[in-house]
């Protein structure tokens, strides 16, 4: 039964730096008060880039205050390289007047202690993933935020995607009846830069890549009863990045698997994420732009018994929802659709799904 009802790489670099440097920030007089006050702190994390764009794409929800990198050599290297933007330390952003909310995109073991600093300064958070190496830390960020009712908003890139979209809203409407089977696969090809940059994690590729496809696994089934791993790390010579990763979920009825491949030349096209029941399946592939292939034991709405392709509707930029939904729920118009339970149990399966955690 489904929790919920809805659901390249590397830092930040020169590309769409004449995109990012034409847009206008923080005009003089705002004549819209309705836009949300929003900051950014880090570039380092792999969507740091994109989630800055996305902002300034919704310049008519969003009005960009600033951005912080603590790292002094960084900072002077990126504010060279984007000058438009309005550069600010972490204190002058937390007391900037009006702030309402922060889209955290620091390096992941700066996500945490820092998502907790903008939360106590009374902030809603956009906060990428995963959420940090600890499960007791993460406790702490939503026990801090269920205190001071503000929202915390997992980066998770899979949650607004048509396609799992459309995969949740069948299995909460029953087409695919109980689950029995959950399969999935994420990788690419990782270049050395990036293979030591993530050996820095025990839990290797599948705690930095392979928690989108948990989290889904996780809004499917809930949390699982039980969790296996297996690890290689196929260079040992040359590093201690585990490349090659399977994690078995154990759940009453179902059982999930999710491996994440980093030795891959073909692994962005060969993305891929199943469900299956007493009814039906469903099969999206590749995840990005997604193609989706369902399978019916009887007909359901207005798809016929048999395989048969989906329509999706067009969809925008891959962040596009994640930030439209956060301006509903920071002006009060929703909830989110991810509540700190199962922001909890998905990293819980992350850490142990990735051999992080027993």
């Amino acid at each position: 039964m489904i929790a919920r009802q809805q659901p390249t790489r590397r830092t930040f670099l020169t590309a769409g730096i004449a995109t990012i440097a034409s847009v206008p920030l923080c005009p003089a007089a705002d004549p819209d008060l309705s836009r949300i006050k929003i900051g950014q702190i880090g570039t380092k994390h792999a969507h740091a880039r994109g989630k800055l764009e996305t902002i300034l794409k919704f310049s008519d929800l969003y009005d960009l205050v600033g951005i912080v990198e603590p790292d002094a050599a960084r900072r002077k290297e990126m504010s060279g390289r984007y000058k438009s933007l309005k550069w600010m330390t972490e204190r002058e952003l937390l007391e900037s007047q009006g702030l309402q909310a922060v889209a955290i995109e620091t390096a992941v073991k700066d996500l945490v202690p820092t998502g907790l600093r903008c939360l106590r300064a009374g902030l809603h958070i956009h906060l990428d993933k995963p959420a940090g190496e600890s499960l007791e830390a993460c406790r702490e960020l939503h026990a801090e935020a269920s205190k001071r009712t503000l929202t915390i908003q997992m980066g998770y890139m899979l949650r607004y995607n048509p396609a799992f979209e459309f995969l949740f809203q069948i299995i909460k409407d029953g087409w695919l009846g109980e689950i029995t089977e959950v399969s999935g696969m994420i990788g690419k090809k990782m270049g050395a830069a990036g293979r030591k940059e993530l050996a820095e994690f025990e839990g290797g590729g599948m705690f930095e890549l392979g928690c989108h496809l948990i989290d889904a696994v996780v809004s499917v089934l809930g949390a699982p009863k039980s969790v296996r791993s297996i690890s290689h790390r196929t260079y040992p010579a040359k590093d201690t990045f585990a490349d090659n990763q399977l994690a078995v979920f154990d759940y009453p009825v179902a059982i999930a698997t999710i491996r994440c491949n980093h030795i891959d030349p073909l692994g962005g096209p060969r993305r891929q994420f199943s469900v299956t029941g007493t009814q039906g399946s469903c099969e999206i592939r590749p995840l990005e732009p997604p193609v989706v292939r369902l399978g019916l034991d009887r007909a359901q709405g207005n798809f016929r018994k048999g395989f048969q392709d989906v329509a999706l509707p067009k969809s925008g930029g891959r962040y596009d929802g994640d930030f439209q939904d956060l301006a509903k729920v920071i002006r009060g118009e929703k909830k989110l659709a991810w509540d700190a339970a199962h922001d909890l149990a998905v990293h819980g399966a992350v850490l142990r799904g990735s051999g992080m955690m027993k």
